[in-house]
């Protein structure tokens, strides 16, 4: 087991213009995952060697749904969730929404693993039409809000 010393996600929200999508990607370290996976489902999980990779990507995606919800414009977003892979000692974990012909105001609730690291950092970046702006949510803040 990995141990590290500190809790910190990364997720970036992109809108694709030409597509009229959102494209979100979240990194999160898989062991912290695994054991907040654990924990809230009650269930064994195993992200790495998944003896059912559905099962597997069903929890994240009703976790990832749970604890990360994006407004824009006013409007609540459904995040579609792709799926994850594997890169070094973090999972990526892949969402979309179509149907974004524009974005002016972003609003986001993320409290990824704040139930399991008092000390968890998430960081956010949004890029609209190239402009890039981020910020850092520190456990127990979990509202950001942007303006483009």
């Amino acid at each position: 087991m990995l141990l590290h010393p500190f809790y910190v996600s990364v997720t970036e929200i992109r809108h694709n213009a030409a597509q009229q999508e959102l494209q979100v990607s979240s990194r999160i370290f898989y062991d912290d995952l695994e054991r907040t996976l654990k924990t809230e489902y009650k269930t064994p999980v195993d992200i790495l060697h998944p003896a059912d990779r559905k099962a597997v990507d069903g929890l994240i995606a009703d976790y990832l749904g749970k604890h990360l919800r994006i407004v824009i414009d006013g409007k609540p977003l459904a995040l579609h969730y792709l799926g994850y892979q594997i890169e070094e000692d973090a999972a990526w974990c892949f969402l979309e929404v179509k149907g974004v012909a524009g974005v002016k105001k972003v609003h986001i609730i993320n409290d990824i693993l704040y139930t399991e690291h008092p000390e968890q950092i998430n960081m956010m970046h949004v890029v609209v039409k190239d402009v890039r702006k981020s910020t850092k949510l520190d456990n127990p803040e979990r509202v950001a809000d942007f303006v483009f």
